[in-house]
């Protein structure tokens, strides 16, 4: 292969990662947002365990719509990398939370994974992406 072909499989192979990790992360945020705006029962339930107040849902549902739409949106790099970072905040902030509440594994190993893939839809955001 030539390094013209080459760079083309790279950088095809690219974009798909980063699409392989950036719709369960995408998708995530949309239908958790939907739960905190619409303040489902698990959501409610989940808060009152960790002892948050339940308008942070309002705050937070509305958070996961901006960045979804911020990270969707074409250029904007600033506001991208806001985006990513609210959303690995939320993440990690949910697995410190089950974690200190003295959760199961299971609780507070899922968000951190979902910090992880966000880390990682970041860091494979093709060069028209950033």
């Amino acid at each position: 292969m030539t390094a013209t072909v080459v760079t083309l499989v790279r950088n095809n192979l690219r974009v798909i990662l980063y699409w392989v990790a950036s719709l369960p992360i995408l998708t995530e945020s949309v239908v958790g947002a939907g739960w905190d705006l619409f303040r489902t029962g698990y959501v409610v339930d989940t808060f009152h365990h960790l002892g948050y107040p339940l308008y942070f849902l309002t705050i937070m549902g509305i958070a996961k719509l901006l960045a979804v739409a911020a990270i969707l949106a074409p250029r904007l790099p600033r506001l991208k990398e806001w985006a990513y970072a609210g959303l690995f905040f939320v993440y990690i902030g949910a697995s410190a939370s089950h974690f200190a509440a003295g959760d199961g594994a299971s609780a507070f190993i899922g968000p951190a994974v979902f910090g992880a893939i966000t880390m990682g839809s970041w860091a494979l955001r093709p060069a028209s992406r950033r």
